[in-house]
């Protein structure tokens, strides 16, 4: 389960409804243990943030990381090019499914939960937590833009219809607090020249930022989804 109660078991489709089945894939699903592991990684960061004075258990954190490191990079390819292409080989490192949940399974990206989605609109929550803050209990600009990327490509992606971002203009109207509860929605619509979104996050019906999104149009099935290299078979 994903830090914000969504169910994203590591060999189950996306939770988002659409057209894509599982013939249709961007990569591979993320490991449970990923996931689980996403979650926890993303609470430490936090708490270690809010620490006023040196405590001795993080040397022993630091310790003990290093020494993880080095087990699970022995288990890891050699190569940290992602296996895509026919010419892909097994020395190079899985690519994971970034068209939907990103923030499930990897703690740099932010969480979100979709409760509405189809080909012109979509609607959902989020809380930013304390690793995306900026200024003083307030969202990065920065973490604002790849939020909004980031859901506005999973709607595409999941009505059958995505493609490169050519452009994002973001307006911030009012500072955007972590920690707290907010709603989103997108408007898209598409036309001859691609795809525009238009995204908004708000609180409490006020609207704190806004983003137009521009983006090629290319069927889904023209992405190459065979192109993306399977998991190894263990040995």
């Amino acid at each position: 389960m994903a830090e914000n109660g969504q169910t994203l078991p590591g060999d189950a489709a996306p939770a988002v409804p659409g057209p894509r089945g599982p013939e249709l894939r961007f990569g591979e699903r993320p490991l449970p243990q990923t996931v689980a592991a996403a979650a926890a990684i993303r609470r430490l960061a936090g708490v270690l943030l809010a620490l006023e004075h040196p405590h001795p258990t993080v040397d022993v954190l630091v310790t003990r990381i290093e020494e993880w490191e080095r087990e699970l990079a022995a288990a890891t390819p050699p190569d940290p090019a992602p296996r895509i292409g026919s010419a892909s080989s097994d020395t190079q490192r899985v690519y994971l499914d970034h068209a939907a949940d990103i923030g499930a399974f990897n703690p740099c990206f932010p969480e979100y939960d979709f409760d509405h989605l189809d080909a012109g609109k979509a609607h959902g929550r989020i809380t930013f937590p304390l690793v995306h803050e900026g200024p003083p209990g307030l969202v990065h600009g920065g973490f604002l833009g790849v939020f909004f990327d980031a859901v506005i490509q999973q709607q595409s992606c999941a009505v059958g219809l995505s493609g490169k971002t050519r452009s994002m203009n973001i307006t911030y109207r009012r500072p955007t607090p972590i920690l707290v509860e907010l709603d989103f929605d997108i408007t898209r619509t598409v036309g001859e020249a691609g795809i525009e979104s238009t995204a908004r996050l708000l609180r409490a019906g006020e609207v704190l930022c806004r983003a137009v999104v521009q983006t090629v149009a290319v069927p889904l099935d023209r992405l190459g989804t065979s192109r993306y290299g399977k998991r190894r078979i263990r040995t």
